[in-house]
């Protein structure tokens, strides 16, 4: 079997020869690691991103079959996105930076996390209207209809690939900043929060159209929203339903239409509170399933929703930074997951510095030995 029929057998509740390996990629830090203890060559570095050659290079020296975020879209984000710019740097060496979202971040020198939000652009209507706006209208210019009309002769016939649905309220958050958002939903205007989210929907949803309406074939579709962390959604799930549950069933059921069955959604966090609200517009897909602090949502999920909740991830990566009866023991609850039905083993987000290469070509190895 190829991967692809493997992997989109096993979401069916089909038969499969095997288990595919699959991941999600890396931290760009941990490559560097790798690349400094001789793992695997310079050049992996250059260019790398989800899908890439490199990627697929990396794949063979590990052992991986797939990444699972194989997506491509019409250009569904801010169109263009701003400039970056350095608005200051301060005397620990730390820069002030607006970031291609209109959000002035503080980028720390050597610190590789995330960083910390101090400012942002898009605080009242008439800057939405004059900058923000035309940015998020649909022009020709953001569909290639030339490389959709031959995507089905041209596409990596080997791997699942999705089309990329986009951002309801993920990318929104990254205009606004958490802070931002929070201001306009609670504090502020949430009328402009609202249409700030349809505009932005709807070019979206004429992307997505487009690129369908050539006749391109695609094995799932995949959103990207990150809009929870430890503590659950980072607003509350009556705002979240009221802002985005007609957008994505609008957006869903075009994709039905098309003959996509799977409907994938990132989002990192405990979504447990968000997932009602998904699943009843079209989303069946959990993604990557974190493990964080507060354990397995799949399973749960799965017992609450049926095998209509189908999962791709779950795997507990932190196990690649200690040794093999960590990974065994994440090895074995894979397989009592992917027992289930529904459900793709996949690290539960990418791969982190101080991940042991060796063990991750040991549980891309395995993954493969486990018969359903």
């Amino acid at each position: 079997m190829t991967n692809r029929e493997r992997a989109m057998n096993l979401l069916h509740f089909k038969p499969a020869d095997r288990l595919p390996a699959v991941h999600f990629g890396y931290w760009r830090e941990l490559l560097a690691e790798w690349v400094g203890q001789g793992k695997i060559p310079a050049h992996i570095l250059e260019g790398y991103y989800d899908g890439s050659p490199t990627d697929r290079e990396l794949d063979k020296l590990i052992g991986w079959d797939f990444n699972w975020y194989h997506c491509v879209s019409a250009s569904n984000s801010l169109f263009p996105h701003f400039a970056s710019e350095v608005l200051e740097t301060l005397p620990d060496g730390s820069r002030k930076i607006r970031n291609p979202w209109g959000v002035t971040e503080i980028v720390k020198p050597g610190i590789t996390s995330i960083p910390s939000e101090c400012d942002y652009f898009l605080k009242d209507r008439a800057v939405f209207e004059e900058y923000y706006l035309p940015k998020m209208k649909y022009y020709p210019e953001r569909f290639n209809k030339a490389f959709f009309e031959r995507f089905n002769e041209t596409r990596e016939q080997d791997v699942p690939i999705g089309l990329m649905l986009g951002s309801l309220i993920g990318d929104i958050r990254n205009m606004t900043s958490v802070l931002g958002m929070s201001y306009l939903l609670y504090d502020e205007d949430e009328t402009l929060f609202s249409d700030i989210v349809d505009a932005y929907a709807e070019m979206q949803y004429e992307c997505a159209k487009v690129v369908l309406e050539t006749g391109a074939k695609f094995d799932f579709a995949h959103y990207w929203e990150d809009i929870c962390f430890k503590g659950g959604p980072l607003l509350s799930p009556d705002s979240f339903r009221r802002l985005t549950a007609h957008h994505y069933k609008k957006r869903n059921d075009l994709a039905h239409a098309h003959g996509i069955d799977v409907i994938s959604l990132d989002c990192d966090g405990v979504t447990e509170k968000l997932l009602p609200i998904w699943f009843e517009s079209g989303v069946n897909t959990m993604f990557p399933i974190e493990i964080g602090t507060w354990g397995d949502q799949f399973e749960p999920a799965r017992k609450k929703y049926g095998n209509g909740m189908l999962g791709v991830g779950g795997m507990d990566k932190t196990a690649f930074r200690k040794d093999r009866a960590a990974v065994d023991r994440e090895l074995e609850r894979m397989k009592r997951l992917a027992s289930m039905g529904g459900f793709l083993p996949c690290p539960d987000h990418r791969l982190m510095p101080g991940s042991k290469f060796e063990l991750v070509q040991y549980y891309a190895e395995k993954i493969k030995e486990i018969r359903i």
